[in-house]
């Protein structure tokens, strides 16, 4: 099935090649022997007896040097890259990627790193159309970086960079294609911010989830022994609070949307190594298309965060009191949130009363914080990615290396957060499981508002305002469409989860 069974293009009636034009026929040595060492030291000048150009371009290569010089058998030789018996054109998609994935049969190192990149996670997901080693490194004429000819040296960078992307400006001399966060002596900087990151990650999912299970055992027992609220069935006779305007919720809906398919996107990036990963990418139509799905969701998520801060501007100036922004309904935290942390815990094991909360529990302030460090730290390390050319000429090429770790590390610590601990504080906690429609249909039973939020409830009462806010129950066709949304958007939420999961525990 290779290039050499078929017919030679000059004479029809004979193959390209045939076995006895690579094997000395009495001669033939198993692996290990002297006769095989033998046998790889001539590989060049037997492949180069047919390929003169390629063998040309090899003898002054660093990997020629070694075999044809040093007569080192154990440096790379023909076919080591093109394989021996599976041998087709270079220019074929199956051909590039097996080339590229033989190169780290030696280059573990570099293999490593090239595999953690955009261009590598793209090439082991089955597509050619990002840098591989030979573009960068190139083929036969393979040169150390300190060699002038070398198509990596700094002189000679930029022009190779610039086969893929177009008139290169002198930020990418600075890029470290083989930035290896593992590697503090090297790199620091990358070494300091993946550990900041993993830190962060770690820290913020332990205490959450420690919170989760405490709070879990803590409601399941008041549940049973009767002191917990218990969701009412929707009814006439269930009297409502609005809760969320429409604006509102329909900003949410579309954060969570944009969301989840931003986590699709990018991890299957991300976990490129996994069979889900190739399946995904097939499905969305390949890296082109993932790409303008990707950073079309991410217009629509970032937008809906401009939105949101225009509102929220807008109704601090038309109020005249900006010192509301830091009264007891707003979203700043106060030394009332501490307070109440520490009562929740006191709560968690049995040893006082729930605390009464305000407008704004101090974990919905977190849920609600977290995304502006989120926005911040996924958006700008998205947009400094998004136009690499424009990038680097404003910016120094290893900033591209820090994007991409806060980038990743950051979209994976919300991934995990949004569908585990999020879902548990609004959907799965025994209060509301198995959902909470509020989000979707803005009102929430009085009961349920007094129980949960009764700071507020009672400054309503006492102000005259509640009576104002009460509402009929939703529509029967309200609740069940809202529910039906919400089943929708969980069960994608933890199917995104499993998926990352999968993705992490499998981590070559």
């Amino acid at each position: 099935g290779s290039v050499h069974a078929r017919p030679h293009r000059l004479d029809q009636s004979r193959t390209n090649a045939t076995c006895y034009d690579c094997h000395d026929a009495h001669n033939v040595g198993t692996l290990g022997s002297m006769q095989r060492a033998e046998s790889r030291l001539n590989n060049p000048a037997i492949c180069g007896s047919c390929h003169e150009k390629a063998l040309e371009e090899y003898r002054d290569s660093v990997h020629g040097h070694a075999v044809l010089v040093n007569r080192d058998s154990e440096a790379a030789v023909c076919s080591d890259c093109h394989t021996t018996h599976e041998i087709d054109s270079p220019a074929g998609d199956p051909v590039m990627l097996t080339i590229t994935e033989n190169c780290g049969n030696c280059h573990e190192d570099s293999a490593r790193t090239y595999r953690a990149s955009y261009h590598g996670q793209v090439n082991r997901l089955g597509y050619t159309n990002t840098a591989k080693c030979f573009d960068c490194h190139g083929g036969h004429q393979v040169h150390g970086e300190d060699n002038p000819l070398s198509t990596i040296h700094r002189d000679n960078r930029l022009e190779t960079c610039s086969t893929c992307h177009e008139d290169a400006p002198a930020g990418f001399l600075d890029f470290h294609a083989h930035g290896d966060v593992s590697d503090f002596e090297n790199y620091p900087g990358l070494w300091l911010t993946s550990k900041f990151m993993h830190v962060l990650i770690i820290g913020v999912l332990l205490f959450f989830w420690t919170h989760v299970l405490l709070w879990l055992h803590r409601e399941d027992k008041d549940r049973k022994a009767g002191k917990s609220f218990r969701h009412p069935h929707p009814g006439e006779d269930v009297v409502y609070i609005r809760r969320y305007s429409a604006t509102w919720r329909w900003l949410h809906l579309l954060f969570a949307v944009s969301t989840m398919v931003l986590v699709l996107t990018g991890t299957t990036l991300l976990f490129s190594h996994t069979a889900w990963a190739a399946t995904v990418m097939a499905w969305l139509g390949g890296p082109e298309w993932e790409a303008i799905i990707h950073r079309s969701a991410a217009v629509v998520w970032l937008s809906v965060f401009l939105i949101h801060l225009m509102i929220v501007i807008r109704n601090i100036q038309r109020s005249g009191k900006g010192a509301q922004w830091f009264e007891k309904c707003s979203m700043i935290p106060t030394m009332k949130d501490v307070r109440d942390v520490k009562a929740m815990f006191v709560w968690f094991f049995g040893r006082g009363e729930r605390p009464d909360f305000d407008r704004f529990t101090y974990w919905q302030k977190f849920d609600y914080w977290a995304p502006f460090w989120g926005v911040a730290a996924i958006g700008l390390s998205g947009l400094i990615l998004f136009n690499a050319t424009f990038t680097a000429s404003i910016m120094p090429g290893w900033v591209f290396n820090y994007a991409t770790i806060i980038h990743a590390e950051e979209a994976l610590l919300a991934t995990v957060f949004l569908f585990t601990v999020h879902f548990f504080n609004s959907h799965f906690r025994p209060d509301r499981f198995p959902m909470s429609t509020i989000m979707f249909t803005g009102a929430v039973p009085l009961d349920e508002f007094k129980f949960e939020h009764r700071l507020e409830y009672e400054r309503l009462k006492a102000s005259g305002e509640l009576e104002k806010r009460l509402i009929r129950a939703p529509s029967s066709a309200m609740e069940k469409g809202s529910k039906a949304l919400a089943v929708v958007l969980i069960l994608a939420g933890l199917g995104l989860l499993t998926l990352v999961l999968i993705g992490f525990l499998t981590m070559p």
